[in-house]
C-alpha cells in the first residue's frame, strides 16, 4: 500500500508512522506556548515521531461574545514564529477568512481550514494557495466521503501537503459523535488522516454559555481512533486544563500528554505487527 504523504515547513509525516498536532487550544501567552511546545518536542522526539505545534490566535468560533478569543492575527502570528525558531518543531493555526490566509501564509507551516467553514471555497483556495501545508478538518455536518470535494478545491487551488482531520459529527443537543469507521473514508482520499481527539469529546454550549467537554473520553477516543487506522493524532494540551482560557473541559493535561501519546504508539505498533 502507497504511503499517504505530506510536508509540513520541512518535517515528512506519512501514513505509515504516527504524528502528533497538539498545544493549548488559544494562545494565551508566549510562556505557556513555549512551554507547551517544549514538553512535547521533548516527548515526541523520545517516542521518535513527528510532531507539530498547534494554537489558535483567534477562536472565532465562541459559544459566547464573552469567550476569550486569543491575542488576535498579529500578536499570536509573532508568538507562533517565536515557538517555531526557538523549540525548532512546524507550527499550524486556523485561518478563518481568504485575507487571514494571505496574512497568515508567510508565518504558518499548515493553515487549518476549520470545520465549520471547511465549504467555504474562497477560504479553502486561499489557504491553499499560499503554498504551505493544508490542514482540512471535516465539518461536524458533513459525510467523511463528501469531503472529497473540499479536498478537490484545496488540490485545484494548488495544495500539494494536503491532511484531512475528523473531529465527530454533531446533531444538537450539546453533544459530538466521533464515527471511527470514517477513517477509512478519509484514507481513500489519498492525504494523510489526523484524528481531533479533544475537539472530538467537545459538549457545544454544554455549560450554558462555554463549552463543555471530557477529557478522559478524548483519550479513550484517541486510543480507539489508533487502533481504528488515523495516521496522526491532534489534542488539545494544557498545564492546568481547569484553567485554560478555552477548551478546558476537553483538553488533556500536559503532564499526561506523553503517556497518552506512547500508550497510542504502542497500539499503532501493535496493530501494524498483524
Amino acid at each position: 500500500m502507497t504511503a499517504r504523504t505530506a510536508d509540513v515547513g520541512g518535517l515528512k509525516i506519512s501514513s505509515d508512522r504516527l504524528f502528533l498536532i497538539a498545544g493549548p487550544c488559544v494562545i494565551e501567552s508566549e510562556d505557556l506556548c513555549l512551554r507547551v511546545a517544549e514538553h512535547l518536542a521533548a516527548a515526541a522526539a523520545r517516542l521518535g515521531i513527528p510532531y507539530i505545534f498547534k494554537a489558535s490566535y483567534d477562536k472565532a468560533n465562541r459559544t459566547s461574545g464573552e469567550s476569550f478569543r486569543g491575542p488576535g492575527l498579529r500578536e499570536g502570528l509573532q508568538v507562533l514564529a517565536r515557538v517555531r525558531d526557538k523549540v525548532g518543531v512546524p507550527v499550524l493555526s486556523d485561518v478563518h477568512s481568504p485575507a487571514e490566509a494571505e496574512a497568515a501564509g508567510p508565518v504558518l507551516d499548515c493553515l487549518q481550514v476549520p470545520a465549520f467553514l471547511c465549504r467555504q471555497t474562497d477560504l479553502v483556495a486561499a489557504a491553499a494557495r499560499c503554498g504551505k501545508a493544508v490542514n482540512l478538518k471535516k465539518g461536524q455536518f458533513l459525510a467523511p466521503w463528501d469531503m472529497r470535494h473540499v479536498v478537490a478545491k484545496a488540490a485545484d487551488a494548488g495544495a500539494a501537503n494536503i491532511l484531512v482531520t475528523e473531529r465527530g459529527t454533531t446533531f444538537g443537543y450539546n453533544r459530538l459523535v466521533a464515527d471511527l469507521a470514517g477513517l477509512a473514508d478519509l484514507a481513500a482520499l489519498g492525504h494523510p488522516v489526523v484524528f481531533d481527539a479533544t475537539h472530538s469529546v467537545q459538549q457545544p454550549g454544554g455549560l450554558g454559555r462555554a463549552t463543555g467537554g471530557s477529557r478522559a473520553t478524548a483519550a479513550v477516543l484517541a486510543r480507539a481512533a489508533v487502533a481504528a487506522g488515523a495516521d496522526g493524532l491532534s489534542i488539545e494540551v494544557h498545564p492546568d486544563p481547569d484553567r485554560a482560557l478555552s477548551d478546558g473541559p476537553n483538553s488533556i493535561a500536559l503532564a499526561e500528554a506523553g503517556r497518552l501519546i506512547e500508550t497510542c504508539l504502542k497500539i499503532r505498533d501493535a496493530i501494524r505487527r498483524d
